[in-house]
């Protein structure tokens, strides 16, 4: 056959451009599931150690997490990125192009359970996140004011309220990124003489603050039993989450039995921003 072929170079000529048309015509019809896999699954571990800096991270956090993640099923290999920024580290975890992404997102998930009870208790709280994700970006927008009206923080909290959520729900989006400012959050900026003075540790600040930022439950007035004669049953609402820098530095610190009050404000510096 191949010797017929070499004999005949017009025929396999006229053979393969039949080929390639038949193609370029019968790929517009294929559908998107019928696509071979050429991109490797990923799957993301994102942990955030609060105020750890990256050699920290890497010894309570990282390491842990990619020990119990060594030998998972048709893993092709890992790597762990280490922010001194914000205090958060991100483990990609690639698998074999002829598996499942939903099948490597629960082995992950389960690798990442198993290193749960040795991970700071901080980690654990703040939550560990795992999702399928892309290491090259699908796309890339940008946000900009043509008056130069809003600066970067505005446009940064706007896309969160705006865009991420709403763009997140859309059919194979998995992550939204918003890269520029911080969001917005109450942050807390202690006072180290204050707290050196009145022997106050970080921990105890934010056990009050977890202790007394809380929604509570009040109960209902009128409910069963109910006396003769009771026709209403009222749902009591008491204060929610505090929202306000005033209502975080009411927060009570430490309180002594002779009266005096130690409270937020006294020992931190308190603000809404990004």
């Amino acid at each position: 056959m191949s010797k017929f072929f070499i004999n005949r170079p017009i025929v396999a000529m006229v053979i393969s451009i039949l080929m390639v048309i038949v193609g370029a015509v019968t790929i517009t019809s294929l559908p998107v599931a019928l696509f071979p896999n050429i991109v490797p699954p990923e799957v993301q571990v994102v942990a955030t150690y609060v105020g750890a800096d990256a050699q920290t991270i890497e010894q309570s956090v990282a390491t842990p997490i990619e020990q119990q993640m060594s030998g998972v099923d048709n893993m092709n290999y890992m790597y762990s990125l280490n922010s001194t920024a914000d205090g958060q580290m991100r483990l990609i975890v690639d698998y074999d192009v002829k598996t499942d992404p939903n099948t490597d997102l629960i082995l992950t998930q389960m690798r990442e359970t198993q290193a749960a009870s040795q991970l700071p208790v901080d980690v654990t709280n703040y939550g560990i996140t795992v999702q399928k994700t892309v290491t090259a970006p699908l796309m890339l927008m940008t946000l900009y004011s043509p008056n130069g009206t809003y600066d970067a923080r505005f446009l940064s909290n706007y896309a969160y309220i705006n865009l991420s959520d709403q763009i997140t729900r859309l059919y194979g989006i998995g992550n939204v990124q918003i890269f520029g400012a911080g969001q917005y959050a109450m942050r807390l900026w202690v006072k180290p003489d204050q707290l050196a003075k009145l022997a106050i540790t970080v921990p105890e600040i934010v056990a009050a603050i977890q202790s007394q930022n809380t929604v509570n439950p009040a109960g209902q007035v009128g409910s069963e039993p109910a006396p003769k004669g009771q026709e209403f049953t009222y749902s009591v609402r008491a204060q929610g989450r505090l929202t306000s820098p005033e209502e975080f530095g009411q927060i009570v610190v430490r309180e002594s039995p002779g009266g005096a009050v130690v409270r937020l404000k006294d020992v931190a510096r308190i603000e809404l921003g990004a």
